[in-house]
């Protein structure tokens, strides 16, 4: 009897140490956690300087991030829509409202990033309540930034819209302008150096600052984190509530990342978030 409750014992451990070792070598072979990284297209300038900030305050989040830069408009979103980056960082709205219905791309917004504001300045008076009636008011006369300085002026309180004109406003749009100011249409890059013979006038980012033009010290109106020619990030529509896709929000919208756009670019781009 003892002998055959030695022989039983035995072949129960021998029996659970088959089965533990078995364990092992199932776990041995299971893939290992993949530490791919998140590919991200930004254009160069201003979008790759401050994907690079990301990208370090990602890591110590444990996200690696593979800045892919792009030198055009376009390539960005198909690389996207191909899969060839899970994410991109260039665009605003309105932008991306375009191409998705021209391209049918399955593309999303996750998230805002900065703006690259169109600001009002003025040679000629030193605040919007100083405007005499019939003022002249130079704007960029091409579709997109015509329809956003018509908004901004609209929001400073000096001319209204008609209703549901939206960002593709003109001057035509204009449903009341009690002060009759005249609104002087002119090609975007000659919009600055129309300030010596306007009261006002609209200008881009880029375009006053080549000027010579801080917009948010230099401006007399500028858009703010509501605006919606605000930057963004785009993902396509399946990952948008990939954990990794939240570790880079998470990384863009730290106080690193802020404190950097608003020292390196001193005013000429803003945090939108």
């Amino acid at each position: 009897m003892r002998r055959y409750t030695k022989q039983l014992t035995l072949f129960l451990i021998l029996a659970f140490t088959v089965v533990v070792l078995s364990g092992c070598g199932k776990q041995a072979s299971a893939p290992a956690v993949s530490d791919k990284p998140l590919k991200v297209g930004v254009t160069a300038g201003p979008h790759a300087e401050i994907m690079d900030v990301v990208k370090k305050v990602a890591e110590k989040d444990g996200l690696k991030i593979e800045i892919v830069e792009f030198n055009d408009y376009v390539q960005p979103n198909v690389a996207l829509s191909q899969g060839d980056i899970d994410a991109n960082s260039f665009q605003h709205q309105p932008y991306l409202d375009n191409m998705v219905k021209d391209r049918q791309y399955d593309i999303v917004v996750v998230t805002k990033t900065v703006i690259f504001p169109m600001a009002i300045y003025s040679k000629k008076v030193k605040s919007l309540n100083e405007l005499n009636p019939g003022a002249t008011i130079a704007i960029p006369n091409d579709p997109t930034n015509g329809g956003r300085a018509l908004l901004l002026l609209e929001r400073q309180g000096l001319l209204k819209l008609k209703a549901g004109v939206g960002l593709k406003a003109t001057a035509a749009d204009i449903a009341e302008n009690p002060k009759n100011f005249k609104v002087k249409e002119l090609d975007a890059a000659q919009v600055p150096r129309s300030l010596e013979d306007v009261e006002l006038a609209a200008i881009n980012t880029n375009y006053a600052i080549t000027a010579g033009l801080v917009p948010n010290k230099d401006s007399l109106a500028i858009e703010d984190g509501n605006s919606p020619y605000a930057n963004i990030i785009a993902v396509k529509a399946k990952d948008k509530d990939n954990p990794m896709i939240a570790k880079f929000i998470k990384a863009y919208q730290s106080e690193e990342v802020k404190k950097f756009v608003n020292e390196h670019f001193k005013g000429s781009v803003i945090v939108a978030w």
